[in-house]
């Protein structure tokens, strides 16, 4: 990243648009040891579009996002993952979240017979995350989310070799302030240091990105580059419900799709909107 943009960062007309890396690159970083293939095959998906919720707002106790939890996964979503806000404070500590969490969605898998995966978020420095992936571990999880601009690209690269096993969501956030063009660091860049998929802003919501943008983002996160596994485009940021038809006719069926917000606000509802969700997703992307 020094090499790539260091100094260069520092001046205020200038923008990384792209990088072509040589092979030896790739092969030293490796991309997601776990990718968007191994995703489906995880929560059961096959060759469909994935479906995932995000869990907030912040200042629930663990108690309350397990039940929140619980009632997304009796509606069939896919992966259910921490707000990227939710870290280890007082009022929702992470080793008590994690074990809640796992259990009402390992509740609601048995009662369901899907396959729904939660991923929690991880936070702090290279250490305390190294102990959150344990704990995850320990309460049979299998994925996690990260957000390399906060975490930092070696970082992210160390946990991905490390643990092989876990597929890794790389979060944007502090990515806008970069002046990084968007399909290069999130696109390349989070796949290249080890993210199985990619969150992005999508066109449309509460953020300003242009659909030639996240086409680009789209591209960069599953076309062949040197053997590396691609990584699932994930676009999020105000998605509802009444949208899925037209994302999923923009995007098509290689792409997981996140709506937060728009599912919680039908509160007693809340699973019966999921699975209409997790239905639209699953008839347009077979049909």
């Amino acid at each position: 990243m020094n090499m790539l943009f260091g100094n260069a960062s520092l001046l205020e007309d200038v923008v990384l648009s792209d990088a072509i890396l040589p092979a030896e690159v790739l092969v030293g970083f490796g991309g997601p040891r776990q990718g968007f293939a191994e995703l489906r095959d995880r929560v059961g998906a096959r060759a469909r579009a994935l479906t995932c919720t995000a869990l907030k707002p912040q200042g629930l106790p663990a108690e309350k996002l397990a039940e929140l939890a619980g009632r997304f996964a009796l509606g069939g979503v896919d992966c259910i993952k921490d707000d990227h806000g939710l870290a280890d404070q007082h009022y929702s500590p992470f080793a008590e979240r994690v074990a809640a969490v796992a259990a009402a969605v390992a509740r609601a898998n048995r009662a369901t017979g899907r396959r729904t995966r939660y991923i929690p978020s991880l936070s702090g420095d290279l250490d305390s995350q190294r102990r959150q992936l344990k704990l995850a571990r320990q309460a049979g999880l299998d994925m996690a989310m990260v957000a390399p601009m906060l975490a930092g690209a070696s970082n992210v690269h160390a946990l991905a070799r490390d643990n092989p096993d876990f597929a890794f969501i790389a979060h944007p956030a502090l990515g806008g302030a970069s002046r990084i063009a968007p399909p290069l660091l999130i696109g390349k860049l989070f796949r290249l240091f080890g993210a199985a998929a990619v969150v992005f802003p999508s066109y449309g919501g509460r953020f300003g990105y242009s659909k030639g943008t996240c086409r680009a983002i789209a591209a960069a996160a599953l076309g062949e580059w040197g053997g590396l596994r691609p990584a699932a485009p994930t676009p999020a940021g105000g998605m509802t419900l009444s949208r899925v038809p037209e994302l999923l006719e923009f995007y098509g069926r290689e792409v997981m799709l996140l709506i937060g917000g728009n599912l919680l606000s039908a509160r007693e509802r809340l699973t019966e909107e999921t699975a209409a969700f997790v239905a639209c997703v699953e008839g347009h992307s077979h049909g």
